[in-house]
């Protein structure tokens, strides 16, 4: 019996193990993915500073901590200390606002999933925060993008799907990049594509569904 009960405590280790590496490996590519999305399209030189305290700048409420700025001053990024509407996007407290360094807005990484022009889309996540979450891009007018689906839904009558990641399945963990996103908008608010959900206009469920303007 003891004999058994050590194998067993070894296959589990070894189970845990392997699923460490899966995980490590997971990160590992995300983060040379995003490194190379990152050398396609430099950033503008930015500096951070902490805050002692919430701080209103240049309209925008942010909270105490590390704050993003361009060179000539202007804000980059910053965590909310408020709920706020962030063009189209009504954040919670504690998402993460940014802006391009004309001061139009860019994305948000927000705190948890939340609505955005009729979409709920995914927030961030219950181990590394916002930061660390799925990104809702919008454009410079502030509609809506693109985001990660919290869960499939009908979006103007497409059953679109939500994909999840394999650390999602893991973890609940949505680690995710603008570059392969769930569902993308025109800037005038309509659909523009996503993964079916179910069968729908002639695809079947897993499809790729896009439309014209």
């Amino acid at each position: 019996m003891v004999m058994g009960a050590d194998q067993d405590s070894a296959g589990k280790e070894s189970a845990m193990k392997k699923l460490g590496w899966l995980v490590a490996v997971c990160v590992l590519l995300v983060g040379v993915g995003y490194g190379v999305a990152q050398t396609a399209h430099p950033r503008p030189v930015t500096h951070r500073t902490k805050l002692k305290q919430a701080t209103v700048i240049q309209g925008y409420p942010c909270d105490k901590g590390y704050t993003w700025f361009y060179a000539d001053g202007k804000l980059e990024s910053c965590a909310v200390s408020k709920e706020f509407m962030f063009g189209e996007a009504k954040l919670p407290v504690g998402s993460i606002l940014a802006l391009e360094w004309t001061g139009a807005p860019k994305y948000a990484m927000m705190e948890h999933n939340s609505e955005v022009a009729g979409v709920k889309c995914s927030g961030g996540n219950w181990l590394l925060g916002p930061s660390e979450g799925a990104v809702t891009v919008l454009y410079p007018s502030g509609k809506l993008e693109l985001c990660y689906l919290a869960g499939d839904q009908v979006v103007q009558g497409v059953p679109c799907r939500h994909e999840e990641s394999i650390l999602g399945v893991a973890y609940g963990i949505a680690i995710k990049h603008p570059n392969d996103p769930d569902i993308e908008f025109y800037e005038s608010g309509k659909l523009k594509s996503c993964t079916l959900a179910k069968d729908f206009g002639g695809k079947r469920r897993g499809e790729h569904f896009q439309q014209g303007q």
